[in-house]
């Protein structure tokens, strides 16, 4: 079976050996399975890749506990997400000539942050502490920073928004900084770094 009964999935390798249990290559027709795991621990280690960054797409609005930004356009419309999704994914194919999939893997590699900081307080003052990051919290900060980084391009521009997510991938695949993911990840390592 195909994904979206059009890209192959079996030629798909995540190299990055933390992150291989956790990004699921299960093709689907339809990437909704609407919560059908969600009674299960790490549930969305089975959901197909292209399906959580669909889930991610319906809510672009939220950047640390604020709504950020309106996401009034397609909140809670996955078929709206979904066609975002597929449009910028037919992008790629063109742009690239590569399986868009591929593409996409390979940007979730590139772009999925390994450490980052968390503030411990101690006799009443804060500091930063650099911590390893869990590989199923690299993938959802990495599909973030994608949607956010698409949504910041497009946002009040003539830039529609399935071309801006398919900029962000290319970008993020070939590890260039134009990417939003890929400065926030070094960024985010850099701090880490510092604060060891």
């Amino acid at each position: 079976m195909k994904a979206f009964n059009t890209w192959d999935v079996e030629t798909i390798k995540i190299e990055d050996a933390g992150l291989q249990k956790y990004v699921s290559l299960q093709p689907r027709l339809v990437p909704k399975t609407g919560g059908k795991y969600a009674k299960k621990r790490f549930y969305k280690s089975k959901i197909f890749f292209v399906e959580r960054l669909i889930n991610k797409i319906m809510v672009p609005g939220h950047k640390s506990k604020k709504h950020w930004r309106t996401s009034g356009h397609n909140t809670g419309q996955a078929a709206h997400a979904y066609k975002v999704v597929f449009s910028a994914l037919k992008l790629v194919e063109e742009k690239t000539k590569k399986n868009p999939l591929e593409v996409l893997a390979k940007a979730l590699e590139n772009a999925a942050p390994r450490e980052e900081i968390v503030t411990i307080e101690y006799g009443g003052a804060r500091y930063p502490k650099a911590v390893d990051c869990a590989p199923q919290r690299r993938i959802d900060i990495c599909l973030r920073y994608f949607v956010q980084g698409a949504y910041a391009k497009s946002f009040n521009t003539k830039v529609r928004i399935h071309e801006a997510l398919a900029e962000e991938l290319i970008a993020a695949s070939k590890l260039e900084q134009k990417s939003h993911a890929i400065s926030k990840k070094l960024e985010l390592e850099r701090q880490a770094d510092a604060s060891r």
